[in-house]
């Protein structure tokens, strides 16, 4: 049962929660753990609550000593009344382990049968495993005790105070929110280090541990840099003691940023080669989940409509730190062309919604605002505002906010406060446009009669926001390279037409050079003709990514043709040298070419991107991330197959490209989707590879088997099959849908509009919201299913998260049906 706003209220007036002391037994076998909790809070005498309670059987439940009457608990909540001023509610009970990635998590590893737990109580998971007041602005202390198998290990936030026979006890922690009280447990592999006084620790499951060993140096290095800059930048040190990073199998977000127990993905921890890139992302999520210390654990919103006081400064203080204090200086690049563009394509959706919403009404909501919005778009929003206030007195507005809502919570008008002190500029108006409405603008050069930016809205809406932009001038010298000749710094205002005094003559005119703000950018005339001629001698890769981005966001908006698109990526990404430009430039094309060409078109657009591919391949460094990124782009276009075995069996490799454990499965399972492979080669390859990667491509692979029966199998799995955990439903969902199997998958088209209702009757959350959206049919575009789409959709029962993601993905559909006809 979702938590409503005006409940979490009138419940944060009646109680102020001191405590928790959480005693877990996972000793048993079985599907289920022992919880024994005690809460302790203040009340208004005679006043009743309740908390979120989902247990499986309850031995008791006492407060205040007395035993609360059965049936309290129901629909998923514990019914208290007769509150004293201090309370202490003890609850003993059975609870249900989860495969869905919430509550707790347990996970059975492939490779060798050990077990292994995570606690994720988000976002409103917290009464799967214990009595609590499940909402972020009632924090409490957590003191955490676990009867474990004797040869396991376990981590929580609180520091450990001591381990013997198997039960392990944490000290108290500091106060924090529900949702950030978290465990890993099992027989894992344990790395340690310590910094500046703070105690570091590295966890992964036992059979990583050598690629752990491998990999922690780079990880500790990291994690030392950020926090000598986040030291740097702010007044309060790291607040929560130890800083233990683990890394867990089948977590439903990249990271979440439990204070004193960070936890990761287990696939961070890389088993086969990989990118610069990958490395840079990890670096990224690394700093990125070491801001929420500050921003989300220490001060923490006071309800979900200020989710961006997390997300968004995670973001832009993630990427910032990431390219100021690591070895990946190119950390904005990566921005400006990955995570930017998820935020345009979320804001440009019928499910659009402001950064910092007035009104967030439940958790179910709040659930569906964890997109490009809260996360991409609001640090960008946070970039313009530093180029607008100075960093100076940003950070010293930060400052002030910390000190004011230490190991508390916050709101939007708190910060505004301290941001507006510190800069001596009122920014209520500045809050208005860019933090509490919806929607893009696009920003136009114009050249004739005299310079000007051009700003405009999208037609149903009129917002229009001041932008501080550079004004990039490049030419081209006599050597042949480009360069910037100057960049002109503009005052974009508020208006549809901005004057710009400056001498704009170029070979090439970039708007919002060094990507200082939020907004749609198109090119003058002469700037876009001269694109494939100057683009690949550009230096700067920042200002190539500017340039690659507003390309392909014409393109998805049907303003450029697809064939525009590949011809460009045939010319100029062969000799691109930024890995991340060349990996997204590969993916968004291949896309676009999917959902955009028409069937009697696309082979020859993919041809050009086989070739683009092949070309980086034949001219990238053996063994560098550029010649791996080429060949995982040649082997997702390719319809070479006997090539494409041919590598699997080492025959013509390119030099130094290593046929690994995760290529040979990125291999099989194009040859699977062209039908040159099959089930007998998967069964293979699981064999030589039954690990936690080779399980989850098993599945992926399987589902996108050519057969009658293969597509069958994989749809049950899919709608029905709950025993199934988060990620492998996930992967089975991801490898379905196939431009070569369209005839084959056609009749699920309408079975996915029939049954998804049902599917989220059984699945929920996080994991149900992936899965149903790589189930989509977004490769059938016809008006048919868009048909379906709308047919759906004007059910009134329909579940939130099932209506955002159609609602998404059918005007995904409309722009596709528009760009081919």
């Amino acid at each position: 049962m979702p938590l409503t706003r005006a409940e979490a209220t009138a419940r944060a007036a009646t109680v102020e929660v001191r405590s928790y002391e959480v005693h877990l037994d996972v000793t048993a076998e079985g599907e289920t753990f022992e919880s024994r909790t005690v809460v302790r809070f203040g009340a208004r005498p005679g006043e009743s609550t309740f908390l979120e309670f989902e247990p499986v059987a309850v031995a008791s439940v006492t407060l205040n000593g007395s035993s609360v009457a059965p049936g309290a608990d129901s629909g998923g909540r514990l019914a208290l009344t007769g509150l004293a001023e201090e309370n202490e509610l003890v609850v003993a009970a059975t609870m249900r382990y989860s495969n869905d990635g919430e509550g707790l998590h347990r996970y059975i590893d492939p490779a060798d049968g050990n077990v292994y737990l995570y606690q994720h109580l988000f976002i409103n998971n917290g009464g799967r495993v214990l009595p609590c007041f499940d909402q972020p602005d009632l924090k409490a202390s957590w003191q955490v005790t676990v009867t474990a198998p004797a040869h396991w290990k376990v981590a929580t936030n609180g520091e450990l105070v001591s381990a013997a026979d198997g039960v392990w006890r944490f000290a108290a922690t500091k106060p924090i929110s529900t949702y950030l009280a978290s465990l890993f447990a099992g027989p894992f592999h344990a790395v340690t280090d310590s910094h500046d006084g703070i105690p570091l620790a590295l966890y992964v499951r036992a059979a990583l541990a050598e690629h752990l060993d491998r990999e922690a140096a780079e990880i500790f290095t990291v994690t030392k840099q950020c926090l000598d800059r986040f030291h740097e930048m702010f007044d309060i040190r790291y607040p929560f003691g130890h800083y233990q990073q683990a890394f867990a199998p089948e977590l439903n977000f990249a990271a979440m940023e439990y204070p004193g127990l960070v936890m990761f993905r287990d696939e961070m921890i890389y088993r086969s080669a990989v990118t610069e890139s990958q490395r840079e992302s990890r670096a990224t999520v690394i700093a990125h989940e070491m801001a929420h210390m500050w921003f989300g654990d220490l001060v923490t919103m006071a309800w979900w409509d200020d989710l961006w006081l997390n997300e968004s400064f995670a973001e832009y203080l993630g990427t910032r730190v990431a390219a100021e204090a690591t070895r990946f200086a190119g950390a904005w690049t990566t921005f400006a062309m990955q995570r930017k563009a998820w935020g345009l394509r979320a804001d440009q959706h019928p499910s659009t919604h402001p950064v910092a919403p007035a009104e967030v009404s439940d958790t179910d909501q709040a659930l569906l605002n964890f997109d490009g919005i809260s996360y991409a778009k609001g640090a960008a929003t946070l970039k313009q505002l530093v180029a607008f206030v100075g960093d100076e007195a940003f950070l010293a507005g930060l400052n002030e906010h910390f000190t004011a809502h230490s190991y508390a919570n916050a709101t939007l008008a708190d910060l505004l406060r301290a941001l507006t002190k510190a800069s001596g500029r009122d920014l209520a108006a500045w809050a208005e446009v860019w933090l509490r409405r919806a929607q893009v603008n696009t920003l136009r050069l114009s050249l004739s009669p005299a310079p000007a930016v051009i700003q405009t809205a999208p037609d149903a809406y009129s917002t229009l926001r001041p932008h501080k932009i550079g004004i990039g001038l490049f030419d081209q010298a006599a050597d042949g390279m480009v360069v910037r000749r100057s960049s002109v710094l503009v005052d974009v205002d508020a208006v549809e037409n901005t004057a710009v005094d400056a001498d704009l003559t170029a070979d090439l005119v970039l708007l919002n050079d060094g990507d200082l703000t939020y907004a749609k950018i198109r090119l003058d005339e002469v700037s876009t003709a001269a694109v494939p001629t100057l683009l690949p001698l550009i230096s700067d890769s920042l200002a190539r990514a500017v340039l690659w981005a507003a390309t392909l966001d014409a393109v998805v908006d049907g303003e450029r043709p697809v064939a525009e698109l590949v011809t460009l990526v045939l010319t100029a990404l062969p000799v691109e040298s930024e890995v991340v430009i060349i990996e997204d430039v590969l993916r968004a094309t291949r896309s676009l070419v999917d959902r955009y060409s028409t069937p009697e078109t696309r082979p020859a657009a993919l041809e050009l991107v086989t070739q683009a591919a092949d070309r980086l391949l034949a001219v990238a460094e053996p063994g560098g991330s550029r010649q791996l990124a080429a060949a995982r782009g040649l082997i997702g276009a390719t319809v070479d197959t006997a090539r494409l075995r041919g590598w699997l069996a080492g025959a013509e490799v390119p030099d130094g490209l290593a046929i690994d454990a995760d290529l040979r499965w990125l291999i099989l399972y194009r040859l699977v989707v062209l039908g040159g492979a099959g089930v007998a080669e998967i069964d293979e390859e699981f064999a030589r590879d039954r690990s936690a990667s080779g399980q989850q491509w098993a599945a992926r692979a399987r589902a996108a088997v050519p057969t009658a029966e293969a597509k069958a199998a994989a749809w049950r799995a899919i709608v029905s099959d709950v025993k199934l955990s988060n990620r492998l439903v996930e992967m089975t969902a991801s490898g379905f849908w196939h431009p070569e199997q369209i005839e084959l998958t056609a009749p699920y088209v309408s079975r996915y509009f029939a049954e998804m209702p049902e599917m989220m009757r059984v699945r929920s959350g996080m994991s149900a919201e992936k899965t149903v959206g790589y189930a989509y049919p977004e490769l059938a575009v016809a008006a048919q299913t868009r048909q379906l789409a709308a047919d759906l959709l004007a059910r009134e029962d329909l579940e939130p998260i099932l209506r955002r993601v159609v609602q998404d993905a059918d005007d995904d559909m409309r722009r596709a049906l528009s760009a081919r006809f």
